[in-house]
Order: C-alpha cells, then structure tokens, then sequence
C-alpha cells in the first residue's frame, strides 16, 4: 500500500470538484515484459514517478499505446465498466500495429479490477461523475537502435472525473474543419490509440481554438474531402428518415462508445452506414434538410451534439442550434446502462469490485 495516500478528507475534497485528468489515486498496475520471459511481475504499487534510461526507446522512436475507460458506482455503491473485452481487443490491434507485444484479454481486466481492489473509495458516486481508468504500454529497453523494443511495461492508472459539460446538462459544440492538417494517412497509424496520433492533431486542435470552436475535424490525406474523425472523438450525421451515417476508413480509430451508440439505433429499428462521406455531403445535406443532427462520441464525453462546422470558406449548421432528439436520448439510454439505471440487456457491463 502507498504510506503517503490521501487522507480520506483529501480524497473527498478532491471527489467534490475533481474535474477531468487532474488529479490521480494512489496506486497503480505495473506489469512487465521482455522478449526472454514474456509477461512477467505483476503488481500494485504506489502511484508515482516512473523511472526511465535516457535511452528509452519509447522517448526516441514513440513506441507507445494507451486506452481511455470509465469505472462507474451504481446506485448500490458497486463499481462497474464498460465492453472492458473491447477495450482490450483494441489494446491487442494498437500492439499490432506499433509493434508492441499483445497483452491478453485476461490480464487487462484483472489490471482494472486490481486498481479498483487498492483504490475502489477514488471513484465518485454523483450523478454523471466517473472513475477515469487509464492503461498504457510503452517501450522502456535502453537501445538506440531501430527496432521493435525487448523490454516493455504495462501500467494502469486512475483519475477521479466529474461532469464533462460543467455546469450539467448536454451542451452542442462548434468545430473547426482543418484543411492544412491531416490526422493520418493511409497505411499509417490511425487505427491505433497511440501518443503520436494525438501530439499531431494538437497544432490543428489550437487553430480550432484560436477560430472559437472546440474541436477540431480532420479529413483525409489523400483527397481532403472524406470525413474522418475529430482530436479524439468519431463523428456520426442523422438523417430525416432517422438512418445514421458514420464515417468509414482503415484510418479512423474504432470507438467502442461509437459502435455501442450504432447497435443500440439498431435496436430500436433504425438503419445503420458505415460508409465514406465527403465534407461537401455534410454541407449540402443540412442545407437540403436531409441531414437533421450530428454528433462526435467518445469515451470521455460519450455523446456531445455538434452545432457547427466551421472552415476558412463555409459554415455547416448555427451555433445556437440546440441537441437533437435523437442524438439526447441515445445519449441518456447509453448512460443510463452505465450507471446503471437501465436494464444491460447486451451483457455489457463488467463488475470491478467482485
């Protein structure tokens, strides 16, 4: 146990505002591996710094991956996540591809269930307030030269997060269309959840802000005119006749609250296209009315409406249009099986603390 953890004052000062990413639990999962002996050492030790060689191939060459899941407390004081399977699923596709070794289904959940074991009284109990859990892997071998690391550590770590729209309620959003700035390209790394994706759209996410939007959308490389997703959101249009239209390409990370949001439309009746869409299809389709909502969905702020789509030449929507129905209560249905509140008729809930 960390013998310089928050007292359980500090821990509820911090619990009644504890905002997003700023404050951390007082442990950690630390897992090794070595191309000799494999997975090796697991263990809860307390959170701190990680020490590393200079050399460090992940501070040279980015070799890299991380996840973003929530712990959520039901009603009865248990804690609870979310498809943790796909989490781990695409932790495994994002190892693939940065040629990191494969973490096993098994062990990642055990990693989560372990940082609720020493650090269950971190995760809030006010309403839309979480439990921010997040693993990551990176190369730690000493080396300089260009290969795939031999030596490799897994953490997890938490942080306390409140409500992602301060002040309550579900608030639209205006985003910037970048047409300098690509995401990423075909055959890159796009796919997968790894540092370098997000530290190359950050240029482009301080031109969103310095046009007054909140978030930045990217299109292709190659042809910039197919939608691909924002900074760390995917994107979905509604159509009048209710079918929802998502953006699909190789380069596009797959979301696990984007693909959970299409299956419960399903549910309902409603058609679902994962297909290309062009930026020009956006921009007529409002104007025509054939398109009637849109919105970016992701772990953090699981369904956000956008309002606006700005560019240096057009404007897609207003700024002051407010969240359309669908879009709210796809919204509150998926919430409301996280928290609890609803029936998990897919069996998507994974209890934490049992």
């Amino acid at each position: 146990m960390n013998p310089e953890a928050k007292s359980e004052m500090e821990r509820m000062e911090i619990l009644a505002d504890p905002g997003f990413g700023k404050h951390f639990t007082d442990h950690m999962v630390d897992i090794c591996w070595s191309a000799r002996g494999s997975w090796h050492r697991p263990r809860v030790q307390p959170y701190g710094p990680i020490s590393l060689d200079p050399a460090a191939a992940v501070l040279h060459y980015g070799q890299e991956i991380f996840e973003g899941m929530k712990a959520y407390r039901h009603e009865d004081g248990s804690i609870w996540t979310f498809r943790p399977e796909k989490n781990a699923e695409r932790m495994q596709r994002s190892a693939r591809r940065m040629a990191l070794p494969e973490l096993p289904t098994e062990y990642f959940i055990d990693s989560l269930k372990e940082i609720i074991k020493a650090d269950g009284a971190w995760v809030p109990s006010e309403p839309d307030t979480s439990l921010y859990i997040r693993p990551f892997m990176f190369a730690k071998e000493s080396f300089l030269g260009v290969r795939p690391a031999e030596k490799v550590n897994y953490y997890v770590i938490a942080s306390p997060a409140g409500p992602y729209f301060a002040g309550g309620g579900v608030v639209p959003i205006s985003i910037w269309l970048s047409t300098t700035y690509s995401r990423a390209g075909k055959g890159g790394t796009g796919a997968a959840k790894t540092g370098g994706n997000y530290a190359s759209s950050l240029v482009a996410q301080a031109e969103a802000y310095d046009n007054g939007c909140d978030q930045v959308l990217f299109l292709d490389s190659e042809e910039n005119k197919y939608l691909e997703e924002l900074g760390g959101m995917n994107i979905v249009l509604v159509y009048k006749d209710g079918t929802l239209v998502t953006p699909h390409s190789d380069s596009i990370l797959e979301g696990i609250t984007r693909d959970s949001i299409l299956e419960l439309a399903e549910d309902r009746g409603l058609k679902v296209e994962r297909r290309r869409v062009t930026i020009d299809e956006w921009r007529e389709g409002v104007a025509s009315g054939d398109i009637v909502e849109a919105f970016a969905c992701g772990t953090a702020a699981v369904v956000t409406p956008i309002a606006l789509v700005k560019s240096a030449d057009f404007e897609i929507g207003s700024a002051d249009a407010p969240a359309g129905p669908l879009t709210l209560s796809l919204r509150e249905e998926l919430t409301d099986i996280q928290y609890g509140r609803r029936e998990d008729v897919h069996g998507w809930m994974t209890r934490l603390d049992a």
